[in-house]
């Protein structure tokens, strides 16, 4: 699938999302960046902002499963991945899968879930599969995982560990809306949620396609170098303890690959990398104490600092 056929199928999406959705374009973007990565989203936000609804609006969108799975204290492991069960009526152990096998995967309130449960996801969302009882079984194509988690509240929760918050490719605020959104949401679901309403508007089978695609999006070495002089930047910067590592200098390459498709081109451009740095690269550092003031928006701003300072390349 070329550049222009992307950029065809992510405005599709687009738009049928935007039926639920009023205005956020810019995460409605980054979501889908993601998807076509085969990466996975972090939405960060305070409850009734429309994170659970994007999740579903996705899903919707796209003519494949999708399952719920609500985090709590006593989820188990095995409560997403499944188990074997003895049935006496066959007189053998059967697997039942879980919630985690579906293509389209919503963890509501991750941060809800013990430590334990929560690493149950790290082979899921790294390697596309699960192991159970010794047993790997693979994960269907495409596998997206959208996790969502309340920042603020902080009683009955279980922070993410800097290593799962590593296999997300992206950490999203959706932020309250406008005057002008709101008073557009109010006339939306003044008589109905407009959620069931919608259909499907694209295939797996052309998600897949896609993903598979996006690895031919040009990167020149000069873009290459960019990349490399961002990230040693946050290895040498005087807030940061811990900077970008490998997987994410990748995954900022592929994200500026997918974004470039997106908008219909067969080459990434310094503007790509900038603009979509800041929410893959800002959940990978890990602040000195000192820094740290206002979470997510600090790094965000340290990225953006990094970013205004690097040098950008110059066609010649």
């Amino acid at each position: 699938m070329n550049a222009v056929q992307i950029k065809e199928l992510s405005e599709r999406i687009r738009n049928n999302i935007s039926k639920v959705i009023v205005g956020k374009e810019d995460v409605i973007n980054k979501v889908l960046t993601a998807l076509f990565c085969s990466g996975h989203v972090l939405l960060e936000d305070v409850p009734g902002t429309g994170k659970t609804s994007l999740a579903k609006s996705l899903s919707k969108s796209i003519n494949c499963n999708f399952k719920r799975i609500q985090f709590t204290p006593d989820l188990l492991p095995s409560d997403l991945t499944g188990i074997n069960y003895y049935n006496q009526k066959q007189q053998e152990f059967v697997f039942r899968e879980g919630p985690i096998f579906a293509n389209i995967v919503l963890a509501d309130e991750i941060n809800r879930a013990t430590p334990r449960t929560q690493s149950s996801l790290l082979e899921c969302m790294e390697e596309c599969q699960v192991t159970i009882d010794g047993v790997t079984k693979q994960l269907a194509r495409p596998f997206f995982v959208i996790a969502t988690q309340n920042p603020v509240e902080i009683q009955g929760t279980f922070p993410l560990p800097e290593a799962q918050l590593d296999r997300f490719f992206m950490r999203l605020k959706i932020g309250y809306p406008t005057t002008e959104e709101g008073k557009a949401i109010l006339d939306r679901f003044q008589k109905q949620n407009p959620l069931p309403t919608i259909s499907s508007v694209a295939g797996a089978e052309e998600i897949i396609e896609v993903q598979d695609s996006i690895s031919q999006i040009e990167v020149s070495d000069d873009i290459k170098k960019y990349i490399i002089d961002i990230v040693e930047a946050t290895r040498n910067h005087e807030k940061i303890v811990l900077g970008i590592s490998p997987r994410g200098s990748i995954a900022l390459m592929r994200g500026a690959q997918a974004y470039a498709a997106i908008n219909g081109r067969d080459f990434v451009t310094p503007d790509d990398i900038k603009y979509i740095a800041p929410s893959v690269l800002a959940h990978r550092i890990i602040l000195r104490s000192h820094a740290i003031t206002s979470g997510a928006e600090n790094s965000e701003a340290i990225i953006r600092e990094i970013l205004d300072k690097v040098p950008v390349p110059i066609e010649e």
